[in-house]
């Protein structure tokens, strides 16, 4: 009867360790799988920053290269409204001085025989 007794004792003792060291090995399983999952979550955050990151840097690149583009067609455009504006503007004062040119020697041409008929007319008069 004793030895029937400690069998079961040593059994139920093993049990127990067995139980216990399963019990051991699922906690250490489970340790185990939620730092693997928290690798996996901070693997995924870290991809999906350089991702993003890489995308902002993409929108940044197109923006600034928009900007350029932006800036060189305006400074394209002011350049050639400047140029246009400055020979329209030679091309004007090209005009009024030669208008005026043939103004003045038409003024000449027709005043000059006309102050010469006059002085003649005068010194002929004086003359008399």
């Amino acid at each position: 009867m004793v030895v029937v007794m400690v069998v079961v004792v040593v059994a139920w003792v093993v049990v127990m360790v067995v139980v216990m060291v399963v019990v051991m090995v699922v906690v250490v399983v489970m340790v185990v799988v939620m730092v693997v999952v928290m690798v996996v979550v901070v693997v995924m955050v870290v991809v999906v920053m350089v991702v993003v990151m890489v995308v902002v840097m993409v929108v940044v690149m197109v923006v600034v290269m928009v900007v350029v583009v932006v800036m060189v067609v305006v400074v394209m455009v002011v350049v050639v409204v400047v140029v246009v504006v400055v020979v329209v503007v030679v091309m004007v004062v090209m005009v009024v001085v030669v208008v005026m040119v043939v103004v003045v020697v038409v003024v000449v041409v027709v005043c000059g025989d006309a102050g010469a008929d006059s002085i003649e007319e005068y010194q002929k008069k004086d003359a008399k």
